[in-house]
């Protein structure tokens, strides 16, 4: 699994979302901005409908989902509900790309038992 991979809960049950090369480039292209500007407006308010609507289109489709499926998806829960639900989860998938899962570990794990060594 990609770290840039997230599994959350939204619309009508468990969704993996991913944002690899080939939909972030379309992300870009669909927004006229790369991830951390829309991750900004996202956070800051000042988001675009398609910062919402096609994060989340995307993020399905590179999740691994159908682009039919997240587009009857979208449809549903993003253009026909009130806009405001769907930002964090938008930010969330965005986040996913930019910085990782939040809960994976940063660098490599020692084996039980093993001591650091610092001059190595």
């Amino acid at each position: 699994m990609s770290l840039c991979s997230i599994e959350m809960e939204w619309a009508d049950g468990s969704h993996r979302f991913c944002l690899p090369l080939a939909q972030l480039e379309e992300l870009q292209t669909q927004c006229d901005a790369g991830p951390i500007v829309i991750s900004n407006r996202l956070e800051s308010g000042e988001w675009r409908v398609s910062d919402i609507y096609q994060t989340l289109r995307l993020g399905l489709i590179g999740g691994g989902m159908a682009p039919v499926d997240a587009l009857r998806l979208c449809k549903a829960y993003v253009l026909d509900r009130p806009w405001l639900e769907n930002v964090r989860p938008a930010h969330a998938v965005i986040q996913a790309v930019l910085i990782g899962k939040l809960d994976e570990p940063v660098g490599k794990s020692q084996a039980v038992g093993q001591e650091s060594d610092p001059t190595a």
